[in-house]
């Protein structure tokens, strides 16, 4: 396999391992600077240049891109992408986990438990907002931050609104979120490598200082996960369009609660806590993907006139329920299955013998008018009432 380490610090720590796990496994490998790309456009064919010549051909990357080139960074991503070199980490999975309120919002839309959460832009949507994650105190998070620089414990309301604003007139980005006093300033970094944690490590505050990083003083402990706490993981870890990740998580009363998806996850702490090869099992796993390059399935389908994807619903009262998957009549509609959801298990490409229950998922493609009237009809919100705390009325 022909490896190319994207990256800008060759001599990190992070970086050295994956080259040497690399080279120590019969691989060729390179440590290439993101920033000396230049993504050629002009041709028939998508190609790059690497300080000025036309780059050699790679069987894989592995996407290091620190948060300060992230637009260029994903954007080189792409162009691989577009060439099939494959990549562990999408470059719409590095874009999305940069982002706090966009990572957020696409974790609670596939029911991710996470801190209760909200953001607001007016002065006067601030304080009912803290009272919606649950009062004072609170954390605040600038959408871009990184290694625990822009995370604020603000103790009382007064003083997180006065935060907030002030963070606002320095066109910052907040997000207000539940503080979850149960986990004592610790949390768990899970090293997700395809679908297994390949290492876990607790990571706990220095004296009075809540935020765990590493680089903030915090020590760090081998942990083993449960069953329920790696699936989290890893599904976080999909959800987010990545295949190495690094998903902090809170140990709330409740269960996990993720905090963040990492798509550039640092090695040194989790290798050094948990004495395992994480950089091997990293590169191992490139190594049995190459053959399988990314495939954006909404792009490739998309160009099919008259068909696409769609999640088809099976409901106790329909005709299919009981049925084998052959005998429900779908692929006379032209639909194929191409997974089955029942609860939390997913069974792909399932067989034509498998017998349909009520409240099945199934994802299909086929032809969009022989779906539509199969699609469910989206669920109407439920409003949630939470009665706030009467403010004082000042009169002049």
């Amino acid at each position: 396999m022909k490896l190319a380490l994207l990256s800008r610090a060759p001599r990190a720590y992070s970086t050295r391992r994956l080259r040497s796990a690399a080279l120590d496994r019969g691989h060729e490998v390179k440590v290439l600077n993101t920033l000396r790309f230049a993504i050629d456009l002009s041709g028939d064919q998508p190609d790059l240049q690497f300080r000025g010549k036309q780059l050699s051909d790679y069987d894989a990357i592995l996407p290091r891109i620190g948060n300060s080139i992230t637009y260029f960074g994903t954007a080189v991503v792409r162009q691989f992408e577009q060439m099939d070199v494959y990549t562990p980490n999408t470059s719409w999975g590095i874009t999305n986990s940069r982002d706090k309120l966009r990572a957020t919002q696409i974790l609670s839309r596939h029911n991710i438990l996470m801190p209760d959460t909200t953001f607001v832009r007016d002065r006067a949507d601030v304080l009912p907002a803290i009272e919606r994650v649950g009062g004072a105190p609170v954390v605040l998070k600038l959408l871009e931050g990184t290694q625990g620089i822009g995370v604020i414990l603000a103790p009382e309301r007064k003083v997180a609104e006065a935060i907030v604003e002030t963070l606002h007139s320095t066109r910052q980005q907040v997000l207000i979120q539940r503080f979850v006093k149960e986990s004592k300033g610790r949390d768990i970094r899970a090293l997700v490598v395809g679908d297994r944690v390949v290492a876990a490590m607790r990571r706990v505050a220095k004296g009075d200082e809540f935020r765990s990083n590493v680089h903030r003083g915090g020590s760090v402990e081998p942990v083993t996960l449960d069953s329920d706490a790696e699936r989290i993981a890893v599904r976080a870890a999909r959800i987010m369009g990545l295949r190495v990740a690094g998903v902090d998580m809170l140990e709330g009363n409740d269960g996990p609660l993720i905090m963040e998806v990492n798509s550039s996850p640092g090695l040194e702490g989790i290798e050094a806590a948990t004495d395992l090869d994480v950089a091997g099992a990293i590169i191992d796993y490139i190594s049995h993907q190459v053959g399988f390059p990314q495939v954006d399935v909404h792009e490739r389908l998309s160009v099919s006139s008259g068909y696409g994807v769609a999640e088809i619903a099976v409901h106790g009262e329909a005709d299919m329920v009981g049925k084998t998957l052959g005998d429900s009549g779908l692929s006379d509609r032209d639909i194929t299955v191409l997974t089955l959801h029942r609860g939390t298990a997913v069974t792909p490409n399932p067989s034509r013998n498998v017998i349909l229950e009520a409240e099945d998922r199934l994802l299909c493609f086929g032809r969009l008018e022989e779906m539509r009237g199969m699609i469910p009809a989206r669920p109407k919100r439920r409003h949630r009432v939470k009665k706030l705390p009467k403010q004082p009325i000042h009169e002049d």
